[in-house]
């Protein structure tokens, strides 16, 4: 991490400054008492207890300045690694989230980057403790009484020892725990985006139970965890005490038999406990800390995902006259199965491409491909006749609006929303937007128009009214000539679709446009029709050619009418 060596010698210096007063704390404390008990006045001893005072006081203000140094560092990292993870996510594309789930990333994003942020708070500050504050406390102990010295130090490594042994059962727990945590994240996540079609198909209560019975099994994983670590705490406190009492019997009875003085022995007891707490202090938290920990590790997982270098090319603004080819593309999630197998088309100028298939015969994988957010395994690419690796091309992609079955709607007002990819548009601009998609009567109805604030936690908005504002977006930005729709009205009643069809076709002219899905009726305004099944394309041409050769598509049309 950048900074780290700077903050553990920080650390290594506050360390070493706070065992110096936890040693000036005992000795100042040992000698009043000593002093007292050889007779001597209470007056006599404030200067003792001054330097007492001030060695606790200097010890706290080092932990409360360490504290603030590592909330600063933890939060920068935290907030550093947050911004890491999303733009690999987002550089990488849905391959990430078809590996570990939507549930799981976004509670990695959200959560699991918070709980890193405490690990790094504990764990540095503990760590750091552990190396330097007992070497400091024995030093002393074995200055004043080296018998004492060599118990304590032939103790502490078989502690550690046990603690290692409590630990890894504690870390298979965890483990454990943080799996059960990812399913339950996904399993809630995935039910919630479909809890309109499980509510239709009278399925939800069904799926309330299967969501009951993963939280279940999160709450007893996280109960066993919890066992193994209240053990070990308590195993711990019991060998430490157990420790300092046989350190304590052995120096009353050496001190009932002259072989030590008062000042050495009361300044070893007091020492003991304080030679313990650094080890205390590390097996409390690192419980506290797996979770970040186990946070952390599966973030570096995403961020050491490799990157393909895709070499950039020239590609001009699309117009009537440009063309893109695409030949023998194959595209895999696992190595088990092609989503897309020997793939081949070819786009010239404005023209609208239907491409129709049941549900996961690869629409949504081949227009993924097509936008650049998946890497092709194999294929063949060129614009204009230069050859490409991939569509992960910038001059391609600052062409592209995508529009997905679920636009995304930000927590902004709605003239945000519909402007977000065109922030200087004009009023006159942002009405006709409104127009031509269709909002008059939502920005009628909303208490304060354009300013009302929408999205997250705010004004909820149906599915067709999200589609709508993600067409103003479209329709704002005239410099994009390239439009992909991935099933845009999927989730949509046939009646809103109906409407927003009309909205979205005069859209469509003058672009060229990949239009995914499984509503036959779209392919009557498309000019090409691709015919997709298990990642193949079977069957292309006109509508009026794809009645004719009665094949694949009439197949198509035949099942979808049945479903």
């Amino acid at each position: 991490m950048p900074g780290i060596r700077k903050i553990l010698t920080l650390l290594a210096g506050i360390a070493f400054i706070q065992g110096s007063a936890i040693v000036g704390q005992a000795c100042f404390l040992a000698t009043t008492i000593v002093e007292l008990w050889n007779g001597e006045k209470l007056i006599g001893q404030l200067k003792w207890v001054i330097l007492f005072f001030g060695c606790f006081a200097l010890r706290h203000f080092m932990v409360f300045y360490r504290d603030k140094i590592l909330d600063r560092f933890a939060a920068k990292q935290s907030t550093d690694i947050r911004k890491q993870l999303l733009g690999k996510i987002f550089r990488v594309g849905p391959q990430v989230i078809q590996a570990n789930g939507t549930g799981n990333v976004t509670t990695m994003v959200l959560e699991g980057v918070d709980k890193v942020e405490n690990y790094l708070h504990l764990i540095l500050a503990k760590t750091v403790n552990l190396m330097i504050v007992p070497w400091i406390i024995l030093t002393v102990i074995w200055f004043f009484d080296w018998e004492s010295g060599v118990f304590l130090l032939a103790i502490f490594p078989l502690i550690i020892i046990f603690m290692i042994v409590l630990g890894y059962a504690a870390q298979a727990k965890a483990d454990k725990q943080y799996k059960t945590y990812q399913i339950l994240s996904n399993h809630f996540v995935d039910s919630l985006r479909g809890i309109d079609t499980l509510k239709f198909f009278g399925l939800s209560k069904r799926y309330g139970k299967s969501i009951f019975k993963t939280s279940e099994r999160f709450r007893k994983a996280t109960m066993n965890t919890l066992k193994i670590a209240i053990l070990s705490t308590f195993a711990l406190d019991f060998f430490t005490t157990l420790s300092i009492a046989v350190v304590a019997v052995l120096l009353g009875l050496r001190l009932l038999n002259g072989q030590i003085q008062f000042f050495p022995a009361l300044t070893v007891l007091v020492l003991s406990p304080e030679y313990f707490l650094p080890i205390r202090d590390f097996s409390g938290d690192y419980h506290a800390t797996l979770d970040g920990k186990n946070a952390m590790n599966a973030i570096q997982k995403i961020l050491a995902l490799k990157e393909p270098k895709v070499r950039q090319i020239e590609i001009p603004r699309w117009q009537h006259s440009s063309t893109f080819k695409l030949k023998k593309a194959i595209f895999s999630y696992d190595k088990n199965h092609r989503a897309l197998d020997d793939v081949s088309l070819s786009a010239v100028g404005y023209q609208k491409i239907g491409i129709i298939g049941l549900s996961g015969s690869g629409k949504s994988t081949l227009i993924n491909l097509l936008s650049g957010f998946l890497q092709p395994d194999e294929a063949e690419i060129s614009f204009e006749g230069e050859r490409a690796a991939s569509f992960t091309q910038n001059d391609w992609q600052n062409q592209l609006i995508y529009l997905p079955q679920n636009p995304y709607i930000f927590k902004a007002t709605l003239r945000e929303n519909i402007t977000f990819y065109n922030p200087a548009a004009t009023k006159e601009q942002i009405s006709q937007a409104i127009e031509v998609v269709g909002l008059k009567k939502l920005v009628a109805e909303l208490p304060q128009g354009l300013e009302t604030i929408i999205g997250e936690s705010a004004r909820e908005l149906s599915g067709g009214q999200s589609q709508r504002i993600a067409l103003a977006r479209a329709f704002l930005d005239e410099s994009r000539k390239v439009l992909l729709f991935d099933e845009p009205t999927a989730h949509l009643d046939i009646e809103t679709e109906v409407e927003l069809k009309e909205r979205m076709l005069p859209l469509m002219d003058q672009h060229l446009v990949f239009f995914a899905t499984h509503r036959l009726h779209w392919m009557q305004q498309m000019d090409k029709i691709i015919v997709i099944d298990k990642g193949k394309i079977v069957e292309s041409g006109t509508l009026a050619e794809l009645k004719r050769k009665n094949g694949a598509f009439v197949r198509l049309s035949s099942s979808l009418r049945r479903i």
